[in-house]
Order: structure tokens, then C-alpha cells, then sequence
């Protein structure tokens, strides 16, 4: 925020309060989130719009893999010939 901003304070918040007036209707509300602790206001907004998504379970059914094929003329290149992606968490 910038000082100029600050002495439009008034206007500001006169401006927003007419948009929400005329633009906050039951099919399409506007959600305000109090601000004033970055952490608490994050974690609420994230939980209410998780809220308003329909949750259905989707988990798959699980799948029967058939065995391997035998791979007896297979032979596996060195691990050492091949580029790995770092384990940072190992």
C-alpha cells in the first residue's frame, strides 16, 4: 500500500462497499475473508471453498496385475549408466 492510497482510504472502502451493493447476489456472492492474520485467514479461505466443492469418494476399485512375464534374456543396463532424480526425501 502506498501513501496515496492511504489518503483514499474513504473512497476506497465507499467504492468497494457500492460494488458489493449491487454485485452481491445469492447466485453469485461475494466471500470476504478477515485479514488480519495472514496464517488463520489462508487457512480459512482454503476451507471454505473446499466446502463448497461436492466431495464424492472416487476411489478406484482395485486392480488384480497379472504376474510379470519372465524376463530370463533380459539383461539390465548398470545403474550407474542412468541419470537419477535426487532423493531429498528418502
Amino acid at each position: 500500500m502506498d501513501v496515496e492510497s492511504r489518503s483514499r482510504w474513504v473512497e476506497y472502502s465507499r467504492a468497494k462497499d457500492e460494488m458489493f451493493a449491487h454485485t452481491d447476489i445469492k447466485q453469485a456472492p461475494w466471500y470476504v475473508v478477515d485479514g488480519d492474520d495472514k496464517r488463520r485467514a489462508r487457512l480459512n479461505c482454503i476451507s471454505h471453498l473446499l466446502g463448497l466443492v461436492p466431495y464424492e469418494d472416487l476411489t478406484p476399485e482395485p486392480v488384480t496385475l497379472p504376474p510379470r512375464q519372465p524376463g530370463a534374456e533380459y539383461v539390465r543396463p548398470p545403474m550407474s549408466d542412468q541419470t537419477f532424480v535426487p532423493e531429498l526425501y528418502p
